[in-house]
């Protein structure tokens, strides 16, 4: 099989964020809009890459105050950096169905290399006969590292937010067909 493109079906894909706050509860976020596209060669996979983008404005905790302050320049700043994107550098394989993916997250036009713990989750012929494929990544990064330093320091010690952020993600994409095959097969 050569390398064939996979577009990110949005209404499958969930971008999903969690760090420390007081330090001792859990606050929970999901990014609503993301776009990317996967080149995948499955018979070889270290050979595939990926580009992903995130609308940040679309990120949602639960709470509307919470959600207005983290777009706002005390955090992700939308109306200067409206997205993110993440950009595959390398994948090497840790046996199975396991694979690292590194590449270049840009937050607040801050790049960094982060790597992500990736489980391929398979590929199947949907009904209407393009193939779609599912993986699964983890991954941490430092929010400081990306221009994110916001904080109040707590009177018991500690900060309001935590630095580290568990980024959790669940990608479907389904393969791109060309329009003169997708007209022959409507034919």
């Amino acid at each position: 099989m050569a390398t064939k493109t996979f577009n990110i079906d949005k209404a499958h894909t969930d971008v999903i964020f969690a760090t420390k706050h007081m330090m001792v509860t859990t606050v929970r976020g999901k990014f609503g809009s993301v776009d990317g596209t996967l080149n995948l060669d499955v018979e070889n996979p270290i050979a595939s890459s990926g580009t992903f983008t995130v609308d940040v404005a679309s990120l949602n905790t639960g709470v509307d105050q919470r959600d207005a302050h983290l777009r706002s320049a005390d955090f992700f700043d939308v109306e200067r950096y409206p997205t993110m994107t993440f950009t595959s550098t390398k994948v090497v394989s840790k046996g199975g169905n396991d694979y690292q993916v590194t590449g270049d997250l840009t937050i607040r036009d801050v790049a960094k290399p982060v790597t992500f713990e990736v489980e391929y989750l398979g590929l199947y012929t949907a009904m209407n006969g393009t193939q779609r494929v599912g993986f699964h990544a983890t991954g941490r990064i430092n929010r400081e590292d990306f221009g994110l330093t916001w904080n109040v320091a707590l009177e018991s010690g500690g900060w309001l937010v935590g630095k580290e952020i568990k980024i959790e993600i669940d990608v479907a994409a389904e393969e791109v067909v060309a329009a003169a095959t997708e007209a022959a097969a409507t034919a």
